[in-house]
């Protein structure tokens, strides 16, 4: 389907979104007096940098977010672009049961987030002998497992 003049118009909507989550929901961006130039661009471009890692991080755990893993499929077979687009039967499926196809439970970004940072990485050493280290990591869950490998992260930490 050709795009028309409806589609970036529609787009603004995910325009509008991504600021009222940078200064409200997700990143807390608050208002910082700035006195040059400079400062005020590199706190603008730190406010952009960390959405940009936040979509991509939505983008990748869709499986486990309550997000539709559809919608772009939906929106390019839709007839009329100027209609919503209706959800994906997956999308209602997992809303209903709060729950993925792997039986793991459906999560909001800020949540998922706090799952993962359960996960701990501990270095130590002994008074006895300083130059050995001992490393302790806590296993990751099924869920944590998932979200790292949607990532492409190895959740061992090994350095």
């Amino acid at each position: 389907m050709a795009v028309s003049w409806h589609d970036p118009y529609k787009s603004l909507a995910q325009v509008e979104r991504a600021f009222r989550s940078m200064k409200t929901i997700d990143l807390q961006v608050r208002p910082i007096y700035h006195f040059s130039e400079s400062r005020v661009r590199a706190h603008v471009f730190l406010c952009m940098l960390a959405y940009y890692v936040e979509w991509h991080l939505r983008q990748a755990l869709k499986p486990l977010l309550h997000d539709d893993e559809d919608l772009a499929t939906l929106r390019d077979q839709r007839a009329n672009p100027v209609m919503p687009t209706p959800r994906s039967e997956g999308a209602d499926a997992k809303a209903a049961r709060h729950r993925t196809d792997d039986d793991l439970p459906v999560h909001s970004l800020q949540t998922l987030l706090q799952d993962l940072a359960t996960l701990t990485y501990n270095i130590t050493s002994t008074s006895v002998n300083p130059q050995t280290k001992i490393v302790i990591t806590t296993r990751p869950t099924p869920l944590q497992r998932k979200a790292f490998a949607l990532l492409g992260i190895d959740p061992g930490c090994s350095q």
